[in-house]
Parts: C-alpha cells; structure tokens; sequence
C-alpha cells in the first residue's frame, strides 16, 4: 500500500485541477452512522428493526403522503444529526491542498448532509446528486419552488415521529426535503440539475489540466459516485485515487487505497509533505 500512498501524493502534488467525489463512507468519520446493509441502519435506528423497515423503506416519499410525522421522523432526525455533526479532518486536509497547489476543484457527492459546505468548501463548486437535506420542496410539488431549510423539528426516537411537519411556503401543504428518495416520483431536480450544469463547465474548463480525482466512501451498492470517478478516468485521462476500506478495487493506471477516508488521506498528506 505504501506505493499506492507515493503515487496518490505524486498525482495530487503534479494535479492542475482536482475533483472530490465522496459517498457516504465520508461521514462515517465524523461519527455519521454507517447504514451499510439492514444490520447497520437497524444498529443506528432500532425503532425501523422492531417495525421491519429497512433503509429502503424508511427513505421513501410514501410516508409523507400517509403520515407527515412518521415521514419527518426519519428526515428531522438526520437533519439535527447532520447539524449537529462537526467534519473531520479529511476535509480540512483536502482544503489545504487546493490551497497549497493552486488547483481548480469540484465537488461531487451523493450526500445530502452538507458537511463539505460546513467544512468550508464552496456552494458554487459542488455538485449533490441526491439533493440536500437542507432544502425543502412542496409534497405535491405545487410549483418548483426549492426553499433554504431552517425548519427546527423535535424528534422522539423511541417512535421516530417528528413534533413539527413543515409546511409549503405556496400553498401551505406538507414540504419535503428535496432529497432523490426511493421510488420517488416527485423530487425538483432544478437544483440538482443547475450544480450538473456548473459541473459540466468546470470539467470543460479544465480539461486541458492535469486532473486527479479523489474518492472517498464510495460503495458498489449505490454505484452512482464510482461511476463519475471512472468516467472522469475513461474520458479526461484523469488518476482516480479511491480510498474505500471495503471496496477500494479499481483498475490501473488508477490507485486503490484500502483506508477510511480520513486514514487514507491522513496517509497521502504525510507522503506530500514529505516528498
């Protein structure tokens, strides 16, 4: 591993422009808890495993339509928690090295907890491919309207129902997260979309740069993040570095790197810094 670590440092110190992909084993270091298969959410959320519910289940716009409280239990629950929660020090490291190397760089996560907004990274330059828990939208929707969250709602967690369902600011009815949900018919993509626009203009930016990409807690089960990182690799000759404890297997010239994501850049830092 130690040379997968050398070369990681030599692409990020030779890098023009840097893309950050991260799924949500970047978290899991800031002590967000891993929802890695049904035991996993159920050691997080036991009331789920009493009723039966799985991930899946529970992510899933129907409870708003049926019951509102139950629906923003789950949701009101990780929005405190994601609040709540303080960023590693990974990202800090991956700031500095934009810094120190003067590379452009882009973001993109399939996250919905805003930590890398909170660790200092910017808005312009970040890409949510599953929307943000910290934007609502109407249930309906009754228009397209995508709103900043500043709801405060109180959660039992013995039941995981919420003390307070937002409303739509058009027509008063339930909001949402405008998170991409399971089976969800009705999620505003315009966000979403406007960020994969500024993604696009970035990439074509850069294009003629030396790029390096640096993924972080991307799994096999939900492909979506592994899949933008080889496609960067495929199409603009970028090095994609993944760090993934579990999964990190990726093909050469790219570099695996079998860590968590603040080990894995823990380690490449010591290496820049060094060389």
């Amino acid at each position: 591993m130690e040379g997968s670590i050398r070369r990681a440092a030599d692409a990020i110190r030779n890098a023009g422009a840097m893309v950050i992909t991260a799924g949500a084993g970047m978290g899991v270091d800031s002590g967000l808890p891993d929802f890695r298969g049904d035991r996993g959410f159920w050691n997080a959320y036991p009331m789920y495993e009493r009723l039966g519910l799985s991930f899946v289940d529970a992510a899933n716009p129907r409870h708003f339509e049926r019951d509102p409280a139950f629906g923003w239990g789950f949701y009101g629950h990780r929005m405190n928690l994601y609040r709540e929660t303080v960023p590693h020090a990974g990202f800090s490291i991956l700031l500095d090295w934009i810094e120190r190397f003067g590379m452009a760089c882009f973001v993109v996560t399939s996250n919905v907890d805003g930590q890398f907004q909170k660790a200092g990274f910017s808005d312009d330059a970040l890409l949510e491919v599953h929307g943000s828990i910290h934007h609502l939208q109407c249930l309906e929707p009754c228009t397209q309207a995508i709103w900043d969250n500043h709801e405060t709602i109180p959660v039992d967690f013995a039941t995981m129902r919420a003390g307070h369902i937002p409303k739509c600011l058009h027509c008063g009815g339930v909001a949402r997260p405008n998170i991409l949900m399971f089976g969800d018919m009705s999620w505003l993509s315009d966000r979403t979309r406007m960020q994969e626009r500024n993604f696009d203009e970035f990439v074509t930016d850069n294009r003629e740069l030396s790029l390096v990409v640096v993924e972080m807690g991307a799994g096999t089960a939900i492909p979506t993040i592994r899949a933008a990182s080889e496609r960067l690799g495929r199409y603009y000759g970028a090095t994609v570095v993944r760090i993934n404890p579990r999964e990190a297997q990726i093909g050469a010239p790219h570099i695996s790197i079998p860590l968590s994501a603040l080990a894995g850049l823990e380690k490449i830092e010591i290496a820049v810094a060094t060389s």
